[in-house]
C-alpha cells in the first residue's frame, strides 16, 4: 500500500446544469460534507493571512464538533502568516496535501511537501509561508490543549507520513493499517492524527462506538461507510464529522486503497463541569 496521493479541492462552481441533489447530509451524530460543495462562495479569508483562502470543515458548535476545528487552507504564491494563530490555548495539526510549506516553530525552520506533518503545542510561535510559484494547500486542525498539573507540555513534531511504516491492525494481515503522526504510548498529547488505509475490499468488521469524537478526511480512493444507522458512500475530498459514541464501521471499494486523515481527542479524564452552551 505505498500508492499515496492526497486530494485537495480547487474551488469553482458546479454548472448551471448540475441536478441539486447531492450527499450532503447533516443530523446530530455525525455530518458528511462533499468534496463537490467545497466551491468558491464557501470559503473565508482569515485575519493575518496574506494570499490565503480556507474552506472551514468543522468547529466547536452547539449540535456540531465539540473538541476540534479543522480547514483546508490554501496559500497562493507567496501567502502565507507570520501570526496565525490567534488563541494561545490552542494546539495545531497541519498536515500537507499539495505544494510546499515553509514552516517555523519556536524559530526552527522546516520544509513540508505532500504528507508533511506538524504537530505544533499550544502557547508556541510558529509562522507558514508558501515560497513556491504554485499554490500549497494543508489541513489545518485544531483544538484547546488540556494541560495536566505534574505533566509536561508535549513538544512539537515534524515528519513526513510517507518515512513512517504503517501498523497493521491486528488480524488483518495488512489490509486494514493505521499511521500515526503522534506517539499513542505519549500520554502528554491530548489529540491523536493518523491515516487509516484500507486494502481494496477491506472492513472495519465492527460498530466501533466509543467516546472519541472524529474529523475524517478521505485522501485517496473510496469507500461506503456506516454512520450511526445509515450507509453512505464517501469518496476522496469528503468529509465526515462523527460525534462521539456515534457507531462506524466502513468497507473500502477498489481498486485502489481507500485512505483518510483521523482525528480523535484522547489521553484526558473526562470533563465533570456542567455543560456550557457555546
Amino acid at each position: 500500500m505505498t500508492n499515496r496521493t492526497y486530494f485537495t479541492p480547487a474551488g469553482g462552481l458546479p454548472p448551471q446544469s448540475q441536478l441539486l441533489t447531492s450527499r450532503a447530509v447533516f443530523t446530530d451524530a455525525y455530518a458528511v460534507i462533499p468534496r463537490g460543495v467545497m466551491t468558491d462562495i464557501v470559503t473565508s479569508m482569515l485575519p493575518f493571512w496574506d494570499g490565503t483562502r480556507a474552506w472551514m470543515l468543522s468547529r466547536p458548535l452547539s449540535g456540531f464538533a465539540e473538541t476540534f476545528s479543522q480547514c483546508i487552507v490554501e496559500l497562493a504564491p507567496s501567502g502565507g502568516s507570520n501570526q496565525p494563530e490567534p488563541d494561545p490555548e490552542a494546539e495545531a495539526g497541519l498536515f500537507v496535501v499539495a505544494g510546499t510549506l515553509d514552516l517555523t516553530i519556536a524559530g526552527a525552520k522546516h520544509t513540508l511537501g505532500p504528507g508533511g506533518f506538524a504537530f505544533v503545542p499550544a502557547g508556541t510561535a510558529w509562522t507558514v509561508r508558501n515560497s513556491s510559484a504554485i499554490p500549497a494547500s494543508f489541513h489545518w486542525i485544531r483544538k484547546r490543549f488540556q494541560a495536566v498539573d505534574g505533566l509536561a507540555p508535549p513538544d512539537p513534531i515534524v515528519l513526513n507520513e510517507q518515512n513512517l511504516q504503517p501498523t497493521a491492525m491486528p488480524d488483518t494481515n495488512g489490509a486494514w493499517a493505521t499511521t500515526r503522526m503522534i506517539d499513542p504510548a505519549d500520554i502528554r498529547y491530548d489529540m491523536h492524527v493518523n491515516i487509516v488505509t484500507f486494502a481494496p475490499g477491506a472492513v472495519i468488521p465492527f460498530a466501533e462506538t466509543h467516546v472519541m469524537e472524529h474529523g475524517l478526511y478521505m485522501l485517496q480512493g473510496k469507500g461506503v461507510y456506516r454512520l450511526n444507522q445509515d450507509w453512505v458512500e464517501v469518496e476522496a475530498g469528503d468529509f465526515l464529522w462523527l460525534r462521539a459514541y456515534c457507531p462506524q464501521a466502513c468497507y473500502a471499494g477498489g481498486p485502489e486503497p481507500f485512505r483518510y486523515l483521523l482525528y480523535k481527542d484522547v489521553n484526558r479524564h473526562a470533563d465533570l463541569s456542567p455543560v456550557r452552551a457555546r
